[in-house]
């Protein structure tokens, strides 16, 4: 079932709100939470009601016994379209109390004032939250947090046990660093005379930040992954590509194109959840019998994770209110409880403890579970929130013509980092 983690466009958004901001006025409500805990809200979710309307049902439900005076009226938009919903609602004045967010998403309502500082307004609840989880909404450039992290997402990497000691590498002690994939990677190429590649992808803006790049300045005005380290990992993948250590479809590869070619023997690493490790059970009984599961690639030390939000909105009329729903929707027990019903993972400090995270029970939907949590506890959202789907396709098309050889590495980043500058300048 789809769970929106950063899958929408903010660039609407971006365009409205520095306009909508400046008509606004201040008529809104107070960023004082620590009133009396009444009157009426509406939460806003993301496609979530068609899957898990009693869950939702029952929160608001829960929510409202324990404050009697409140009232909290659900709605939920469907995946197309959100981020242009919430856009206009900005616009308009129409903006939710409680709104259900990604980073992306996030920035251009902060920037415009509509979203609530809760290092301001609800600095109590931060320790019950992981750091990294925490930090995930706070907006480069700016000071605060604006949304409370809500529920966590990432993947370990699936590998290939065979390939790895045909080619005469230690199959229980797959690469964890950049520097340890690229040398077993080379070697995996030469000693299949080229038939096997060991990843299926270009690099993304999530690996310069796991081998260590920094990504955008601290003011949020510029970029910087251009930096020797990352001509130094742009580099590399060109070594790899001209190797056929990276599969040579990779410039196209989609999720679906890269899961076959492991699928096939022909990529010997690939990211990948339970429901891929069902397949293989089915249609590569070989492959499932071979199939190593180990952490995200980082020379840093921390995985990537992606982090979903719930905004409080800054001008709410109710915001004790408002941010007390927002903090119960994410709070331990309830992000618990909404874990158990998809395979997601709680933001909560300690959450991941629970021996539903740590303890095997020998099915494979557990064995990945269990393998994705570990590394969540100090995983960190790399992408960085300013960073839109039009840069993400800047990036990859500059990365693609220095693997061709149409230009170098440096000049690839420079004229990568010269566009999501151009586009970042247009947000306002």
């Amino acid at each position: 079932m789809p769970i929106p983690r950063r899958a929408l466009v903010a660039a609407a958004v971006a365009l409205v709100l520095p306009l909508s901001a400046c008509g606004s006025g201040d008529s809104g409500g107070s960023t004082d939470a620590s009133g009396r805990i009444e009157g009426d809200i509406t939460f806003q979710t993301w496609n979530l009601r068609a899957n898990f309307k009693p869950y939702f049902e029952g929160v608001v439900a829960a929510f409202e016994k324990k404050y009697p005076g409140t009232h909290v009226k659900w709605i939920d938009q469907p995946a197309e379209g959100y981020a242009d919903k919430i856009s206009a609602d900005a616009a308009g004045g129409t903006l939710p109390d409680v709104v259900n967010v990604s980073p992306d998403l996030v920035a251009p309502l902060a920037k415009a004032g509509l979203a609530l500082d809760l290092d301001k307004s609800a600095a109590r609840y931060k320790k019950e939250y992981l750091a990294g989880a925490w930090a995930g909404h706070q907006v480069p450039g700016m000071t605060g947090t604006y949304a409370f992290p809500w529920y966590l997402n990432t993947g370990p990497l699936f590998y290939n046990k065979s390939l790895f000691e045909k080619a005469g590498l230690d199959a229980s002690q797959p690469p964890t660093t950049y520097d340890e994939l690229f040398t077993d990677a080379l070697r995996l190429a030469d000693k299949s005379d080229g038939k096997v590649a060991t990843l299926a992808n270009v690099p993304t803006i999530e690996d310069f930040g796991r081998y260590g790049v920094e990504l955008m300045n601290k003011e949020g005005t510029a970029f910087s992954f251009n930096d020797t380290k990352g001509v130094q990992l742009l580099t590399k993948y060109k070594e790899l590509y001209d190797a056929k250590a990276l599969d040579p479809q990779a410039l196209t590869a989609t999720p679906e194109s890269s899961g076959k070619k492991f699928l096939t023997g022909a990529v010997a690493m690939n990211p990948g959840s339970a429901l891929d490790l069902g397949n293989f059970k089915k249609q590569a009984p070989n492959l499932y019998k071979n199939i190593g599961i180990t952490d995200q690639i980082t020379s840093t030390g921390k995985v990537n994770m992606y982090v979903m939000g719930v905004m409080v909105n800054a001008r709410t009329k109710h915001t004790p209110a408002a941010v007390a729903f927002a903090h119960f929707v994410t709070d331990a027990q309830n992000q618990m409880s909404f874990a158990k019903k998809v395979a997601i993972f709680p933001s909560t400090a300690g959450s991941l403890d629970d021996p539903y995270f740590t303890k095997e029970d020998g099915t494979d939907e557990t064995r990945v579970r269990v393998a994705a949590a570990k590394s969540l506890k100090n995983a960190v959202n790399y992408t960085p929130v300013l960073f839109s789907e039009q840069m993400k396709t800047a990036l990859r098309n500059e990365i693609a013509k220095a693997l061709q050889g149409k230009q170098s590495p440096r000049t690839a980043l420079d004229n990568a980092v010269k566009a999501c500058d151009t586009l970042l300048r247009q947000q306002g």
